[in-house]
């Protein structure tokens, strides 16, 4: 068969045993026919021991593909080691696509298996979550020694800042957790009452929605919602200026972007969730109230002196001081998964989603770590 540029081929000359001759254009205008011939000669290519192409007049990425199929990733490999057979430019292509298949292998090789599959996936996501640990308390230093730096620097106090952020998280938000909070104080009221008449002790269901409020629930529904409402807004606020990239700007402008965005938050959030909890107290209380009044028939001043015989101030305030720890996570998550935002809006959504699943995994991990330190000290 003739070699031309229209009809680029191979051949195995019978003269020359284990010898394949590459000729003609390689090209993507030629696949098709590439294709037929290499398919067609797939049962002749492993008696080769030598290549010859010095009669290879043009060559692209779609015949080096081809070429790669029909010679093997460590045959042409090995061409391309050769000196002087190839320009250096097809050599580099060549290797290129030799090396991209040899990564496509042990992937493949990997599919076979579930149970190295399984294990890769969770050494993964192990490695996943030791990184974003890593980072997490690593800017939680940071924010921490910005703070410090501050404080004994009241010239640099953004008070505008904080103020703003603080109307956002916290009197905007009050509605949605006082309507939260009053349902499910309502509900556990519910179901205090239907448990607790079968034993003929109804009257316990004020110390029942008393002690979850002041204890747990408040706290953590609470930080919950921050972590939904306020954790996500501080992504998409930072990480639409990273995307258009004003943070940049700022340092260029010799400022620090942290006491300018990160500070604020951190501490409107310090500032703002506690009182939130307070008003998640207040409002789950008067749930359990509202039901024990027309379920059970226990008046609000009776339910006012329960309150007072039987529930300690210390439920309160075990209650109220892990309120500063959430917000402290809570903001620092949501400024940092901000702050890590590539450019680009896919980039914003990801890192949105993602501060809400880690703010909130966080939140209820510490919520019961406190429970079991709370129960080991007998509080």
């Amino acid at each position: 068969m003739p070699v031309t540029d229209q009809n680029p081929f191979f051949s195995f000359p019978n003269d020359k045993p284990g010898v394949l001759v590459i000729s003609g254009d390689w090209l993507l205008a030629h696949y098709s026919h590439l294709r037929r011939l290499t398919a067609a000669a797939e049962e002749h290519a492993g008696a080769v021991t030598d290549v010859q192409m010095d009669q290879l007049n043009k060559l692209d990425t779609a015949g080096a593909q081809l070429l790669a199929e029909l010679l093997g990733p460590a045959q042409l490999e090995k061409l391309t080691e050769q000196p002087g057979q190839l320009p250096e430019e097809r050599r580099v292509l060549l290797r290129r696509v030799a090396q991209s298949l040899d990564n496509e292998e042990p992937q493949r090789l990997r599919g076979s298996s579930l149970l190295i599959e399984l294990l890769e996936r969770t050494g993964k996501a192990t490695a996943v979550f030791w990184g974003h640990l890593v980072e997490l308390l690593g800017f939680t230093g940071l924010t921490l020694a910005s703070l410090a730096a501050n404080v004994l620097r009241p010239r640099t106090w953004r008070m505008t800042a904080v103020v703003a952020q603080i109307e956002q998280t916290a009197l905007n938000a009050v509605p949605i957790v006082a309507l939260l909070t009053f349902m499910v104080g309502a509900v556990i009221a519910f179901l205090g009452a239907t448990v607790l008449s079968s034993f003929g002790a109804s009257i316990y269901t004020v110390d029942l929605v008393a002690f979850s409020f002041l204890r747990e629930f408040a706290v953590l529904l609470t930080a919950i919602l921050m972590a939904g409402r306020t954790a996500s807004a501080f992504t998409a606020q930072i990480g639409s200026m990273k995307a258009n990239e004003e943070i940049d700007a700022i340092r260029a402008l010799g400022l620090n972007p942290m006491d300018i965005l990160v500070l604020p938050r951190v501490l409107a959030m310090l500032i703002a969730l506690p009182i939130l909890t307070l008003v998640a107290m207040l409002s789950g209380l008067f749930g359990g109230a509202l039901v024990c009044a027309l379920a059970l028939d226990i008046s609000p001043t009776m339910f006012l002196s329960m309150l007072q015989q039987n529930v300690d101030a210390r439920h309160f305030i075990l209650g109220i001081a892990k309120a500063p720890v959430f917000a402290l996570l809570i903001a620092i998550i949501g400024c940092l998964e901000g702050l890590k935002v590539s450019g680009s809006a896919e980039s914003v959504g990801e890192h949105t989603t993602s501060s809400v699943v880690q703010s909130i995994f966080v939140v209820i991990l510490v919520d019961a770590m406190a429970a079991m330190f709370y129960m080991e000290m007998g509080w």
